[in-house]
C-alpha cells in the first residue's frame, strides 16, 4: 500500500513539473492555426509575425510528439491526433477566457460576426427573421448566413468556419449537438390544373405520377428521405438543385412534389399551385439547430443560440 502510495505521489509530482515546463501560450497558437489551416492567415488572426507562429508550431509538435500539421496545398492540414486535441483545447481555451475579468459576452456593445449555415428551403422562411431580430436587439452584431450546399459541413463547424447550422436531419457524431427547433408538415405540391388529383391523394394515386425532387445526389436533400431506396424513387422525372426550381416544374406539368406545407402555401397565388394532405400517418419533418461541442463554454456562442431557439420556435 506504501509503495502505491508513492508511486501515485512521484508520478503526480512528475505531471505537474512537465506542466510547469510547457508554455500554455503554444496552445492558442495551435487554436487559431486549427481553424486558419494556414500559418500566414493563423499568425495575421493573433498579430504575430509568421516565423513566430511556426517556431510555436514546431514547439507544438515537440510537445505532443506529433507532426500535427502536414502541408496540403497551399496551406495545411491536421493530423489525426491535432484533430483529436482540437476540442479539448478548444473547451480549455474557452474556459480560461470565460473567467478573466471583463471577457464576458455583452450582447449590447459586442460587434460579434456569427456564421450560419441554413439547409434549403430553410432559408427562405428563417434568414429574413434572424437577420431582423439581431438588428433590433444588437445592431451592432452581425451575421453571415448562407444556405447550405457543401458536403464538408462537419468539417466547418468543427474548426468553427461554421458557428450553427439549422438543417432537417441531426448529426450521428456525439461531437455534434442539436436543438429541435419545430416540425414542419410536408404536402403533396400540384398544379391547380392536375386533371387527377384535386383535394385528396391516396397511395395508389401517388404511384401513378411522376415526381420532381431536389436531386438526391445533393448533399441534404431535402427529397431523399421519401424517395431514396423507396417505390417512389422509379417515378422520379426531374431532379433541380432546391425546392424553388422544383415547385416552379410542377406549376407548368402535371408533376408532383413533397415540399414543406408553408413553402407550398407561399407560392400558392404566385405559381398557381396547391397543398394536398400526405395519405401518410408520419407526415411531419423535424428542423434542427446543430452546433459543435467545441463552442459549449462559449458565452456569445450560448447567447446566439437561444436568440436562435426563439426567433425559429416562434
Amino acid at each position: 500500500m506504501t509503495d502505491y502510495t508513492s508511486a501515485t505521489t512521484t508520478n503526480k509530482e512528475s505531471a505537474d513539473m512537465h506542466l510547469r515546463n510547457v508554455d500554455l501560450n503554444l496552445l492558442t497558437v495551435f487554436d487559431a492555426v486549427m481553424q486558419m489551416q494556414n500559418v500566414t492567415r493563423a499568425a495575421q488572426v493573433l498579430g504575430m509575425s509568421q516565423p513566430a507562429v511556426s517556431n510555436a508550431v514546431s514547439r507544438l509538435k515537440i510537445m505532443f510528439n506529433d507532426e500535427l500539421f502536414v502541408r496540403y496545398g497551399r496551406g495545411i492540414q491536421p493530423t489525426l491526433r491535432a484533430k483529436q486535441l482540437f476540442g479539448p483545447v478548444r473547451q480549455a481555451l474557452q474556459l480560461v477566457h470565460n473567467e478573466l475579468p471583463g471577457a464576458g459576452f455583452e450582447p449590447e456593445q459586442s460587434d460579434r460576426v456569427f456564421s450560419l449555415s441554413i439547409c434549403s428551403p430553410l432559408d427562405i422562411k428563417l434568414a429574413p427573421k434572424i437577420v431582423e431580430r439581431i438588428k433590433n436587439k444588437t445592431p451592432n452584431i452581425n451575421v453571415n448566413i448562407k444556405s447550405y450546399l457543401n458536403s464538408n459541413i462537419e468539417h466547418q463547424l468543427k474548426y468553427q468556419e461554421v458557428e450553427f447550422f439549422i438543417n432537417y436531419k441531426q448529426f450521428d457524431k456525439p461531437e455534434f449537438h442539436s436543438h429541435p427547433l419545430f416540425n414542419d408538415e410536408v404536402v403533396l405540391a400540384v398544379s391547380n390544373q392536375h386533371p387527377r388529383i384535386k383535394e385528396s391523394v391516396t397511395e395508389e394515386m401517388l404511384l401513378n405520377e411522376h415526381h420532381s425532387i431536389v436531386s438526391l445526389e445533393d448533399v441534404g436533400s431535402f427529397s431523399a428521405a421519401y424517395y431514396k431506396n423507396t417505390e417512389l424513387e422509379d417515378l422520379i422525372t426531374y431532379e433541380g438543385t432546391d425546392l424553388n426550381s422544383v415547385l416552379n416544374l410542377v406549376s407548368k406539368t402535371y408533376s408532383v412534389a413533397i415540399a414543406p406545407r408553408w413553402l407550398v402555401e407561399s407560392y400558392s397565388e404566385q405559381l398557381n399551385i396547391k397543398a394536398i394532405s400526405l395519405p401518410w400517418e408520419k407526415v411531419e419533418r423535424p428542423c434542427y439547430l446543430i452546433w459543435h461541442e467545441s463552442t459549449a463554454r462559449d458565452k456569445g456562442h450560448l447567447w446566439m443560440k437561444n436568440l436562435l431557439s426563439e426567433v425559429c420556435q416562434n
